[in-house]
């Protein structure tokens, strides 16, 4: 029986959706390959190191640890995790009806799983066991992403994907524009009004993905050690 919550509300950005009527939850699992296990699939060098697990109260050792605790259950003992988490969603569900909000939630806040996958002993996925709840998340996984926006019928229609810009994936950032889908791309001191051509949009106003346009770059400003990067993860904040 896992006594750890796997749930967080405290993150800063997703705590700025309440102010549109949205109680936003997540896990913090330990990234890249931190707790033994590979977490982010799809990382580059310069998200490695920029990654915003460091970032806040994320730098703290109880934090970390926690974190791949987590990730060491999801791994070890996914059933269980997967039955602790769908009573986790299903009480924050009932929380946010008692404070006239919606819930939503974002699996992957520091990872890059495929959750759509994933199922519980009774062979549902999240989306699969909560139809009417909304799911959202950041991926580099350019399979993932095309599913999203071509709606495939193996893809959940209530999880919301963005594209996730690394130093290496520009070529599938043009594709997945042209499609329709929107990519996330970290700018340096200031958002840009355009890259490449398409509307950037702030991303760091709130974390609600799944209420932007469709198009459009999500422009988000350096944090943490990415104000360090040199990998060309992070790009000039000015107009391409």
């Amino acid at each position: 029986m896992i006594k750890q919550t796997l749930l967080t509300a405290g993150n800063a950005k997703i705590v700025k959706g309440e102010a549109f009527g949205f109680m936003t939850k997540g896990i913090h699992l330990a990234p890249a390959n931190l707790s033994g296990y590979e977490a982010c699939h799809w990382r580059s060098k310069g998200c490695t190191m920029a990654c915003l697990n460091t970032a806040g109260r994320g730098q703290m050792n109880m934090i970390q640890d926690s974190r791949i605790a987590k990730t060491k259950l999801f791994f070890e003992e996914k059933l269980a995790f997967m039955e602790k988490l769908g009573k986790e969603i299903a009480s924050g569900i009932k929380s946010a009806i008692k404070k006239e909000m919606t819930a939503v939630f974002r699996p992957n806040l520091t990872s890059d799983l495929t959750w759509e996958n994933i199922e519980d002993a009774n062979g549902q996925t999240l989306m699969q066991k909560f139809p009417e709840t909304q799911f959202y998340d950041y991926t580099k996984s350019f399979q993932r992403m095309a599913k999203f926006i071509n709606q495939a019928k193996d893809f959940p229609s209530n999880y919301h994907l963005t594209f996730s810009r690394s130093e290496h994936n520009d070529t599938l950032c043009d594709m997945v524009l042209q499609m329709g889908g929107n990519v996330a791309v970290v700018f340096r001191g200031q958002l840009p009004k355009t890259w490449k051509g398409f509307e950037v949009i702030n991303g760091d106003e709130n974390d609600l993905r799944f209420l932007d346009k469709q198009g459009v770059v999500v422009g988000l400003i350096e944090k943490g050690l990415a104000k360090k990067d040199e990998t060309g993860f992070v790009q000039e904040g000015i107009n391409s």
